[in-house]
């Protein structure tokens, strides 16, 4: 299925976005397509870039046991946006889970059936919240925050989950309408070792 809406080229980017681009391209060795699909608003581009910089890159904080990792935060985003049926956000996002937390299978488990993935008690409990957000966020109560709490996770890391699933379930719905497809190098990531650089 084609991209619905027309991609800009690289060199016609405002200045700011296409060094981010260039950025991400050197450390990736390609440009998700998500950067050029959404930059042909370069205002909204930078919203949603803003917003996906806080919530995901932010420094894992000094308490190990309640804070999220990078590994969790893309945890999070993999099995809601499988609920959600986002084919480029699985993909992508499973890419970098499996990169972070170096497990070649967590991705499909998660995307799957989180219940039954090779993921510890306290990352069930954080899914089962974050799937709570994602498909019934009016019913979330106090009961909800408190299975949260009995895995070490405090009111904040509850905000961040939350926030993670509501951010990328209009990730989910951009992508999907507009018919962003997840780049084809995505697919091997984190799955096969490297190939060692010559010496």
């Amino acid at each position: 299925m084609p991209l619905r809406y027309p991609t800009p080229e690289l060199k016609d980017l405002p200045e700011d976005i296409k060094a981010k681009v260039l950025e991400v391209q050197e450390k990736a060795g390609f440009v998700p397509n998500v950067f050029l699909a959404l930059a042909r608003r370069p205002q909204e581009w930078r919203a949603f870039f803003a917003y996906h910089d806080a919530l995901m890159l932010k420094e894992e904080g000094s308490n190990p046991a309640g804070s999220l990792t990078k590994g969790e935060r893309e945890m999070i985003v993999t099995t809601t946006s499988a609920a959600n049926k986002c084919l480029y956000c699985v993909v992508a996002h499973g890419a970098i889970l499996r990169i972070y937390e170096k497990k070649p299978l967590v991705a499909d488990q998660v995307a799957v059936n989180y219940r039954k993935a090779d993921i510890t008690p306290r990352q069930r409990a954080m899914l089962d919240f974050a799937m709570k957000v994602c498909q019934h966020s009016d019913e979330i109560e106090d009961a909800d925050f408190d299975a949260l709490k009995a895995h070490g996770f405090d009111d904040e890391d509850a905000w961040d989950i939350a926030a993670i699933t509501a951010f990328f379930g209009l990730s989910n719905r951009i992508a999907s309408f507009s018919g962003m497809l997840p780049n084809p190098e995505f697919y091997l990531m984190g799955r096969v070792p490297k190939a060692p650089k010559p010496a």
